[in-house]
């Protein structure tokens, strides 16, 4: 596997675990418990960075279903004031957004990663992300996320994704397979089969990430709010490293350095 070497630190072949310790500011969360206001998140930052995480994702849009919408000039002054914080903390920051005009005021910042769930269906955005030499994380998307419904499509659209990148030259960059109910298309089942086979996605020869922190799939597994799916998340997550990811995404950072840890311990003996 190619690593993706983010701000200095190797992700993916024989390098350990990586942690992304999500920081939302978008109050219209899915989960309101991941919520923290701009003049938190430097001390949300530090407090995460020392659980485990050696990346903090910044994002300020909510993208779930069913979650009240908001404009590009409202997101780029939520992030714009969340990366203020961070400026100068030299913490390793990522910013979550997929509208170039936002992407652009993220530019102005410290920031190291970019994280596009539309997996550079934008041209403009590729060409920025190459113009500023980022890495980026990017989801299997054709036109809009989530609209690969299901494993072979899912395959089909990372393929379209590492395509855009070779394109746009950019060659740092991790894969999301993108689990989740990102469209009315999409049900429990097909992310269930989507991390049950997340082993097909190492064909990329690419990191992978796993994104499924407290989603709904796992919810409607257990009948649980997301207030109450750590559990679930921490069993599918471990499931998801021991089937190729590098890269974790999650709200809850102790506990997901723990599962990690045991992980390393159990399967590599580090």
């Amino acid at each position: 596997m190619r690593p993706c070497v983010v701000n200095g630190h190797a992700i993916g072949g024989g390098d350990p675990i990586r942690i992304m310790g999500v920081i939302n500011c978008s109050p219209e969360s899915f989960y309101s418990g991941s919520f923290v206001p701009p003049e938190a998140v430097h001390k949300k930052a530090v407090e995460m960075t020392e659980q485990g995480a050696m990346i903090i994702d910044i994002g300020a849009r909510s993208t779930a279903p069913n979650t009240q919408q908001i404009s590009g000039k409202a997101e780029a002054e939520r992030i714009d004031t969340a990366l203020k914080e961070m400026d100068g903390s030299g913490i390793t920051v990522s910013v979550d957004t997929m509208h170039p005009g936002v992407l652009a005021v993220c530019l102005n910042h410290d920031v190291h990663l970019v994280n596009d769930i539309s997996g550079f269906a934008s041209d403009g955005y590729a060409r920025m992300v190459a113009e500023a030499r980022l890495p980026a994380i990017l989801m299997a998307s054709f036109s809009q996320p989530g609209d690969a419904v299901g494993l072979d499509a899912t395959i089909r659209a990372l393929s379209v994704v590492s395509g855009r990148c070779e394109r746009a030259g950019i060659t740092e960059y991790i894969l999301d397979p993108g689990i989740g109910l990102w469209t009315p298309l999409r049900s429990a089942e097909d992310n269930w089969e989507l991390c049950s086979r997340f082993e097909a996605f190492r064909r990329f020869d690419r990191p992978l990430l796993a994104a499924v922190s407290r989603k709904t799939f796992i919810g409607s597994l257990l009948n649980k709010p997301p207030e109450d799916r750590l559990y679930g998340s921490l069993a599918v997550t471990m499931m998801l490293i021991l089937k190729g990811a590098s890269l974790v995404r999650t709200h809850d950072v102790a506990a997901t350095a723990d599962t990690v840890r045991v992980y390393e311990r159990m399967v590599k003996g580090a």
